[in-house]
């Protein structure tokens, strides 16, 4: 299937750890010109080289979401070097406190997750949106999680803030409608990688008293599919929803997570 990415302009926030850089690489090996946005320059521009080896046209830019100045900035500046903008993945976000109940997170914690997950992806998109609405045309990716479609135990906050960018992406989504602009979120699940590996697993496994590999079992077995989703996964469904391919589709909750959240 052609996904007719090819030349799209397409801009990420926190495309520098965890699932960032095969989202990111995704969308390189489709030709599009890339704008990698975060806070930790060095993993970014490793990201960067990688892309630009793929072929892709790339620049990077400073920015902390949570700062409406920095994400108005980074509009400008993609906008100064490709002219347009036809994508927007937010994939800047934190995981929050993990083990901690409701009444045992503090204020601080919550607010701070919320800021990041929740308020980051508004001040993104509200920069983002005023140039898509313009030219009748745009994709905005929000990245959730399906902590945000079902509740989790030790992970209230993390859970809330996911949750909220729901509601923003749907009401984001009947305002931006009538110009042509679809607005969709990414749920992943627990995603394979260095940090499952290492810190999360590690870390069942020894609270359930098991091994890591009974760890990494006892997840699987959760989902419909018996596995866990990989980034290339996430960055599929990025693809997509960034495509117009599903030129008729808005304003939903896309798990990829082998399922679980849907169960």
């Amino acid at each position: 299937m052609e996904l007719g990415l090819s030349g799209k302009v397409a801009v990420f926030t926190g495309p520098g750890k965890g699932m960032g850089p095969a989202v990111t690489e995704a969308f390189a090996r489709e030709g599009c010109r890339l704008v990698l946005a975060g806070r930790d320059l060095q993993a970014l521009e490793a990201v960067a080289d990688s892309a630009r080896s793929l072929g892709a046209e790339t620049i990077v830019v400073p920015c902390d979401v949570t700062v409406a100045s920095d994400t108005q900035r980074l509009a400008e500046e993609a906008l100064t070097a490709f002219g347009t903008i036809d994508v927007l993945v937010n994939m800047a976000g934190g995981t929050g406190p993990v083990g901690k109940t409701a009444w045992e997170t503090t204020q601080e914690e919550f607010d701070q997750i919320v800021q990041l997950n929740m308020t980051g992806c508004f001040n993104s998109m509200r920069a983002m949106l005023p140039g898509m609405i313009e030219r009748r045309y745009g994709k905005i990716v929000n990245v959730g999680g399906t902590f945000g479609m079902r509740g989790r135990a030790g992970r209230m906050a993390y859970s809330a803030s996911k949750w909220g960018l729901r509601g923003i992406t749907k009401s984001t989504a009947i305002e931006a409608g009538p110009y042509n602009v679809n607005v969709n979120c990414v749920a992943p699940g627990m995603v394979d990688g260095p940090r499952f590996r290492t810190k999360v697993m590690p870390g069942y496994a020894k609270a359930k008293g098991i091994t890591e590999d009974e760890a990494i079992a006892a997840h699987a077995a959760e989902y419909a599919l018996r596995r866990i989703s990989t980034a290339a996964d996430v960055a599929n469904a990025c693809l997509f929803l960034s495509s117009d391919v599903s030129r008729q589709i808005t304003g939903i909750d896309m798990p990829v997570d082998g399922g679980w959240a849907m169960l």
